[in-house]
């Protein structure tokens, strides 16, 4: 008798479907236009949320409020949204021309706007990666308040603990509390929260606001009253999408507006016909590394190159960015601040206007006429999905029979590494969707040897293009990393990248069918380490010599340097 394979799945599977039914439920819970996160509408994405137990998320399925996962989330949505009984995502619909201010979270480029005590509308222009983010997290804190909810009230739902009327009586206080107030407010914190006195006294400096010192036990204390609504009086909490995001959404059109904007700043500058190079980064590496040591010679005498970018990357030295950005300015480098909402700025190097002897590479090779000299486009990092549609955009032709010279496409990106610890450098030479297994190999013009010898750990192979950060799950992870995958790291664009490219190049013949490619990854957090998520905070110092080093190697290919 043939024997009966085990059908018993392996956390990593439980994993991969629990990602692919949040991915399947956001969007039907997206065309069916609203659902309550509390209700039985929003109870498949909880569950699978609860199944997966995303890394940085911590302790979602145990009984303890999460601290590190609520801050991570805080930072990332409107101040004020935990007070919000109605939130509505919207797509810029013309509020931006109205008395309501627009709230952009700290650590996320979204304009939201409180319309009054019970709503926030957030405004979604970056694609479907934007509210699979905001409706994860979204479900993270709603879960958390009926943690709170459950401790406050107990079996017998009538009565409130005293730790909660201690609280709310600190919440109700107009200004900022005494030392001896806000220990007292944490004691009575930590009882409502599972969590002990020092946990919450560590992180509670974490969430104030220059407005709000105490904005913790705000948090805390207006996501447990919304929890306690809900159950006692059946105030439920609801998420609505606008019949215009919806009628919008996938149509590029924010996308389109962006690369009509660059190329209509191409054509006034007379740039259409030259060679484009463009080069996903952020705003600062680039012009740093043509003009930094050479414009900050005197101030930052006896510096090394790298303690240059250092300084320059200090909140404070605002002064110096700005002499390096004046001399970008007067060499041919301008700024496109965006306008078309997808929070996407630009630069536009002409090297024909660089005088490289003053710069980090003196030895380009340039040997051209000026009509020759390579034009950089630098674009700010896309988010997830909108990367597809942002470049699929830009390599179109303009007016839809001038083919534009692009000649390479550089992705300088920050991921979650696999095998290492922050900082060290990732050189991809496929990208592979989670969930899905839809792969696109590609012939990176970047080399692991190339950054052998600067000390910073190098690794290649696959990189694994995920839903979203803040899905990030230990045994799923694990499975890419140890299986025949050997998945390197993890990050949220290099597929949505490399499909516009490929479609471009290969389908539609817009641009070269040999167009170069360079991708390079530096390390965030290792996701498979505890402790080392993106939750447990940024990078600091330690990103600065990746991202110049990776920015230096993409730039030396560009002006030919052996």
């Amino acid at each position: 008798m043939k024997e009966i394979k085990n059908t018993t799945r392996t956390r990593a599977q439980e994993s991969s479907a629990a990602v692919e039914r949040m991915y399947i439920t956001m969007r039907h819970l997206f065309n069916r236009g609203f659902y309550k996160p509390m209700g039985v509408s929003g109870e498949t994405l909880r569950e699978a949320l609860l199944l997966l137990r995303p890394e940085i998320y911590g302790s979602i399925a145990e009984e303890k409020v999460e601290l590190n996962g609520l801050l991570y989330v805080i930072e990332r949505l409107p101040i004020g949204i935990e007070e919000c009984r109605f939130i509505n995502l919207t797509s810029d619909e013309g509020y931006s021309q109205s008395h309501f201010s627009a709230i952009v979270p700290p650590k996320r480029r979204r304009n939201c706007y409180r319309i009054d005590d019970e709503q926030m509308n957030i405004e979604i222009t970056r694609g479907r990666s934007d509210i699979y983010d905001v409706l994860t997290h979204l479900t993270f804190i709603f879960i958390e308040s009926h943690k709170i909810k459950d401790r406050v009230l107990g079996d017998e739902e009538e009565i409130i603990s005293r730790d909660w009327i201690k609280l709310e009586q600190a919440v109700q206080k107009n200004e900022p509390l005494t030392l001896e107030e806000r220990e007292l407010a944490i004691s009575h914190a930590s009882n409502v929260l599972g969590r002990s006195f020092a946990e919450i006294k560590s992180i509670y400096s974490q969430f104030a606001t220059t407005e709000n010192p105490d904005r913790f036990i705000h948090v805390i204390y207006w996501l447990g009253k919304l929890a306690i609504q809900e159950t006692i009086k059946n105030e439920k909490r609801t998420i609505t999408f606008s019949p215009i995001l919806r009628e919008r959404l996938g149509h590029h059109i924010y996308g389109e507006i962006w690369a009509d904007n660059i190329k209509n700043e191409l054509e006034r500058l007379g740039l259409l016909e030259r060679p484009l190079h463009i080069i996903s980064a952020n705003m600062h590496s680039v012009m740093n590394s043509i003009f930094a040591t050479n414009v900050l010679k005197t101030k930052l005498k006896a510096k090394e190159d790298i303690q240059v970018y250092e300084e320059l990357s200090k909140s404070g030295n605002g002064s110096l960015r700005a002499l390096v950005s004046d001399r970008a300015a007067k060499e041919g480098m301008l700024f496109l601040p965006d306008t078309s909402g997808t929070n996407i700025d630009v630069q536009i190097f002409d090297t024909a206007k660089i005088d490289f002897k003053n710069t980090l590479f003196p030895t380009a090779d340039l040997s051209k006429n000026d009509a020759e000299k390579p034009v950089i486009i630098v674009m700010d990092y896309a988010f997830g999905e909108q990367a597809y549609e942002t470049i699929d955009e830009l390599l179109k032709p303009f007016k839809k029979d001038i083919y534009l010279n692009f000649e390479s496409v550089s992705i300088m990106g920050k991921a979650g590494i696999l095998t290492g610890g922050k900082g060290d450098i990732m050189i991809p030479f496929a990208h592979v969707n989670e969930g899905t297994g839809d792969n696109y190999a590609f012939e990176n013009e970047l080399t692991a040897e190339m950054f052998e010898g600067n000390g910073i750990p190098v690794f290649s192979g696959t990189m694994i293009s995920v839903l979203g950060t803040s899905l990030q799950n230990k045994d799923l992870l694990q499975f890419f990393h140890d299986s025949t995958w050997k998945a390197i790291g993890l990050e949220m664009e290099g597929s949505h990248y490399q499909k516009a490219i490929q479609s471009a190049s290969k389908i539609r013949k817009s641009i070269n069918p040999d167009v170069k490619v360079r991708y390079a990854y530096y390390a965030s957090d290792n996701p498979l380490e505890t402790g080392s998520t993106l939750a447990s905070g940024g990078l600091g110092s330690t990103g600065v010599k990746p991202t110049y080093l990776i920015t230096i190697k993409i730039l030396e290919q560009i002006f030919n340097i052996k």
